[in-house]
C-alpha cells in the first residue's frame, strides 16, 4: 500500500517517507554539491579592486577571506552552536554536515550478529561510524549518501535530512549565483495545449509553466511521440490541400 511523501505530500512507495521525485531531487543536490564547492572556493578571497588614492576609511586591514564562504568550507561541529544572544550566522559547514548525518545513519542501520550460543540477533549499532571507501573528502561523503539514500528514504528522519540539505543547497546557490538549468521542451502541454513544458536538472517531473501539469520522463516521451506524429500529419495534409505558398 502506498504512503504519502512527507516532503511534497505526493504518493510514496510503501513504508517510504520520500517519494521517487523527492529522492531524485535529493540525489541531484548531492551530485551538485562538489560543483558548488568548486565555485565557492573561488570566492574565498574578497576582490581587492583597483588601487585608490587616499584613505579607505578603515582603522585596520580588512579580513583576508570572506567569512560567509569560510563558514561553509572550514571545519566545524556537526550540529549548530547554541546562540542565546543571536550573534551567530551561517550554519554547519558542508563537510561536517555530510559526515555528521552519515554517522547518524550508520548508527541507525541494523546489524546482524550471533551470540555465544549461536542464536542470530538483529540490533541497531548505536555507536557505528560511517567511513566512505574513497576517503573522507566532500565527494566521498556525497557518494556515501547517494548509496544509502534508498535506506534513508524509509526512515522517519528522511524529511529532516532532505530539508536541511535543501537549505544548504539554497545557501550555496545564493553565494554562487547558480541556478539549475531549465530547458524548454518541444511538445505542447497535454492539459492546456500550450508550448510551456520545461524540465529542470534537479527535478524528476516535467512541468508546465502555465497549468499544474506534471509528467514523468516516460509519460512525456509517450505524449511527445503521439503528439508530434499527429502534428506532422496535420502539417502534411495542410500542405497537400493548399499546396506550397508562392513567395
Amino acid at each position: 500500500m502506498d504512503t504519502t511523501c512527507e516532503v511534497c505530500h505526493g504518493h510514496a512507495p510503501a513504508d517510504h517517507y520520500l517519494c521517487e521525485a523527492c529522492q531524485h531531487t535529493h540525489l541531484a543536490w548531492l551530485r551538485e554539491l562538489p560543483h558548488q564547492v568548486a565555485l565557492l572556493r573561488t570566492l574565498l578571497h574578497p576582490d581587492t579592486g583597483p588601487a585608490r588614492r587616499g584613505s579607505t576609511g578603515r582603522a585596520h586591514a580588512p579580513i583576508p577571506v570572506r567569512l560567509d564562504v569560510l563558514d561553509l568550507l572550514g571545519p566545524g561541529t556537526v550540529h549548530t552552536v547554541p546562540d542565546p544572544h543571536g550573534d551567530q550566522t551561517g550554519g554547519v559547514p558542508i563537510t561536517p554536515f555530510l559526515a555528521g548525518w552519515a554517522h547518524y545513519i550508520a548508527s541507525d542501520i541494523p546489524t546482524a550478529y550471533r551470540d555465544a550460543h549461536g542464536t542470530a540477533h538483529i540490533a541497531q549499532a548505536r555507536t557505528a561510524t560511517a567511513w566512505p571507501r574513497t576517503g573522507t573528502g566532500l565527494t566521498a561523503w556525497c557518494t556515501w549518501h547517494e548509496r544509502y539514500l534508498p535506506y534513508v528514504a524509509t526512515r522517519p528522519y528522511a524529511t529532516t535530512l532532505h530539508t536541511e540539505l535543501e537549505g544548504l543547497i539554497h545557501r550555496l546557490r545564493r553565494l554562487n549565483h547558480y541556478r539549475p538549468e531549465t530547458r524548454a521542451l518541444d511538445a505542447p502541454c497535454p492539459c492546456c495545449s500550450a508550448w510551456s513544458l520545461v524540465e529542470r536538472d534537479d527535478e524528476l517531473h516535467i512541468t508546465c509553466t502555465i497549468c499544474p501539469a506534471r509528467l514523468t520522463p516516460a509519460e512525456y516521451a509517450a505524449h511527445r511521440t503521439t503528439t508530434m506524429r499527429r502534428l506532422a500529419t496535420t502539417v502534411l495534409l495542410t500542405l497537400d490541400t493548399h499546396g506550397p505558398t508562392a513567395a
